[in-house]
């Protein structure tokens, strides 16, 4: 037993020294790109307007995405919205969209993944509150299905972007480049 005990000690801290440094930061914005960048550019493309302007004159559809219920209330007429909503709807717009691209190209990526975390929060408020989703969308932990768009899915999420926010990139990163350039000097 005394042997077993060694060669586990011996494989598996061999393993952590060699890798903890740069698999899972590395590893965490790999599984970020091919899991969540995707779904929130698409997420974030479809709120925008027609043309260059589009960038800067949101379409409606991205407030009645975010804040249905305000929207249904003004008869889906964003002008008659207050400054806060145009500031939540504009601000949830742009991280939907930066923010996953920075942690993929691993830039600022500790910023990024604590910026996801709040807007993945935000995100599941509104879904909840605004978009009134049912039980089995939200789902529960510890119950016998484990495929609830919310509480289940999203946990992992968020479990992702931890890891992003306390291990950071990893070495194949501009954060890393940067780094090793600021260093340098």
């Amino acid at each position: 037993m005394l042997i077993l005990a060694r060669v586990y000690h011996v494989v598996f801290f061999s393993m952590q020294r060699l890798l903890e440094d740069w698999l899972i930061g590395t590893l965490g914005r790999l599984v970020f790109a091919g899991v969540l960048l995707v779904y929130f550019l698409n997420s974030a493309l479809t709120k925008f307007g027609d043309g260059v302007m589009g960038l800067v004159d949101l379409d409606a559809g991205a407030y009645a995405q975010i804040l249905p219920k305000q929207m249904e209330a003004v008869g889906y007429d964003p002008t008659e919205l207050g400054l806060f909503e145009h500031i939540t709807v504009y601000v949830g717009t742009y991280a939907e969209l930066i923010l996953p691209c920075l942690i993929v190209a691993g830039f600022l990526t500790r910023f990024a993944s604590l910026g996801m975390i709040i807007f993945v929060i935000v995100m599941t408020w509104s879904d909840i509150t605004q978009h009134g989703v049912d039980a089995s969308a939200i789902g529960s932990w510890f119950g016998p299905q484990s495929g609830s768009l919310i509480a289940d899915q999203r946990a992992l999420w968020l479990f992702l972007l931890v890891t992003l926010v306390l291990k950071g990139p990893g070495p194949i990163s501009l954060d890393a480049l940067f780094g090793r350039m600021w260093l340098r000097r």
